[in-house]
């Protein structure tokens, strides 16, 4: 019995309220490329429970069967070393599905153990190459999870973060090399209270989450009663939530086929830079993270176009760490000029919504010559469930 209720994950859909932290984690895994997750909190907030939940939700991934690395067979151009000679030896290369994997890194984990290591002295002596992988190879197309991030070595969260950037892992020992894909979910909690990160590595997580602890009664109460629930009978507890976790899987998977097609304008484009110069941004990462995760955003809600309002979410996650976080501008616009910014956004979206349903309506009456009283829009999607946003 203990065995089984270990298996049993807490699911992403029974965790109340957090909906920041939660649209934070789904966009990130609609598309990797983003970056890492940086979520800061004080104690007892859902922030490990949210990453373990979220790898549990994702949808399974083909890999290379028998492949250290998990290499993606649909994408050759990221295989790893080893299956591009078996390729180029004429090897057949089979496939088979597996779970999102779920890689948990020790607070105490070296460089070596993170990236790998190669046998120098097999490499001298027999002329053979052999590579011990590391984590960043178990973690590909999977999650890796970073408790307690702020009290990792600074070094080590530079790799990390290289590799999650780049996708590859390189490791090069006196003149030998061995690339491996390295693309994955960061996701690194923290509290505060503990320390925080330096400048640098808290602008090489793409989004950030402050979260606090949730006041209101009734969603405390809420809290207590599903977690008792969970701890009675794990099994019986995720078999009530999962038709809502089946349908949040199935919508990332399909928001993952959609998010390359998501267009956007010059005027989008235009949107994200007025945005982060009026708030003295340093460098220019943050405008790129904003777009990605605008178009993730918009892909996850079905559409092939994205908004202000997706724009305006992307920017809630992008911009309040690095908000007066560089040395070479002191803004005095904070986090309050931040979210009225980002407000203002919101309601474009809506008046720019409303404009255009209004347009269409007219240009319909005179098509048909019949005045029809207006209706919302209809969607086969499931309700977006990480809005309203707090």
């Amino acid at each position: 019995m203990t065995n089984k209720m270990m298996r049993v994950i807490y699911p992403f859909t029974a965790i109340v309220g957090q909906q920041r932290m939660r649209r934070a984690l789904i966009l990130s895994a609609i598309d990797t490329r983003i970056g890492g997750v940086l979520i800061r909190g004080e104690r007892g907030t859902a922030k490990s429970t949210a990453a373990r939940a979220l790898a549990a939700l994702l949808p399974p991934v083909q890999v290379v069967k028998d492949c250290r690395f998990g290499c993606d067979p649909n994408s050759p151009i990221t295989w790893c070393t080893e299956c591009r000679e078996r390729f180029d030896h004429g090897e057949a290369v089979p496939v088979e599905t597996l779970r999102t994997p779920f890689v948990n890194l020790p607070v105490s984990a070296t460089e070596d153990r993170v990236v790998g290591t190669l046998d120098i002295e097999k490499a001298i002596q027999k002329g053979e190459r052999s590579f011990e992988p590391g984590v960043l190879a178990s973690a590909n197309r999977g999650l890796l999870y970073i408790d307690e991030v702020n009290l990792l070595d600074d070094h080590v969260v530079d790799v990390l973060l290289d590799s999650a950037a780049m996708g590859m892992n390189i490791v090069e020992r006196e003149g030998i090399s061995f690339a491996h894909p390295a693309r994955f979910i960061l996701v690194g909690t923290m509290n505060p209270e503990e320390g925080d990160l330096r400048p640098q590595l808290l602008d090489r997580f793409a989004l950030s989450v402050d979260i606090l602890g949730i006041l209101d009664p009734r969603q405390r109460v809420q809290i207590m009663e599903r977690n008792i629930a969970f701890e009675s009978d794990p099994e019986a507890f995720r078999e009530e939530f999962l038709p809502k976790e089946q349908e949040l899987s199935a919508q990332i998977a399909q928001a993952r086929k959609l998010v390359d097609k998501v267009s956007y304008t010059p005027r989008d484009l235009l949107m994200i830079t007025n945005l982060t110069a009026r708030m003295q941004v340093d460098g220019h990462r943050a405008d790129l993270v904003i777009l990605k995760a605008a178009r993730a955003h918009a892909a996850f809600e079905g559409r092939e176009a994205i908004t202000p309002r997706d724009i305006a979410l992307a920017a809630e996650l992008a911009l309040p760490h690095r908000v007066n976080a560089g040395p070479f501008r002191h803004s005095e616009m904070g986090l309050t000029q931040l979210e009225e910014q980002i407000e203002q956004l919101k309601g474009a979206a809506s008046e720019g919504g409303a404009a255009e349903d209004e347009s269409q309506q007219e240009q319909s009456d005179s098509k048909t010559g019949q005045k029809k009283s207006p209706s919302p829009p209809e969607s086969n999607l499931a309700p977006n469930p990480l809005d309203p946003s707090p």
